[in-house]
């Protein structure tokens, strides 16, 4: 899949913004509308290493797994992952968070698949990449609302087996 971008302005300081996205447990409570199923891969969900398993809720849903490979505080964090049948499905999301204002950060994410089949590829023609943009808009405004009200829950998702 081509990549695509995708911006918001946060009004929450970058360091509140970092320390909320790098705890891979949190990412439920804003992607929830499309992401089932979600389970931690290990116990400890912050810092690199930390692991999410989920179904993505497109048509015939695919699991799919995130690994926080790079963080760079307080402003980058990159997800590798895979997706579909034996995970064939490469997949990268980036954050990078940049201030803006006075206390407000620019949330810029940025996320990719490279199609391994020409079903993965004929699933991405036949609307996987306008879906997956919609949904992912829906949770970085979802992402705003959680940070800029305060009510942040701590560890929305469990361990797996847990």
């Amino acid at each position: 899949m081509r990549p695509f971008t995708l911006e918001i302005t946060i009004d929450a300081p970058r360091e509140r913004v970092f320390a909320y996205l790098s705890d891979v447990a949190n990412h439920v409570e804003f992607s929830d509308h499309y992401l089932r199923d979600f389970r931690l891969e290990r116990l400890e969900s912050r810092g690199l290493g930390a692991s999410a398993r989920f179904r993505v809720a497109f048509g015939r849903s695919l699991w799919a797994e995130i690994v926080i490979r790079e963080l760079e505080a307080p402003h980058r964090i990159v997800l590798d992952g895979q997706a579909g049948r034996l995970g064939r499905i490469p997949l990268e999301a980036t954050y990078t968070l940049t201030p803006y204002g006075h206390d407000m950060t620019r949330v810029e994410y940025r996320f990719s698949t490279a199609p391994a089949n020409r079903v993965d590829e004929l699933r991405e023609a036949l609307g996987g990449r306008p879906w997956l943009r919609r949904q992912s808009r829906r949770a970085l405004r979802r992402l705003a609302e959680v940070l800029e009200s305060g009510t942040s829950s701590t560890h929305a998702a469990r361990v797996a087996a847990g």
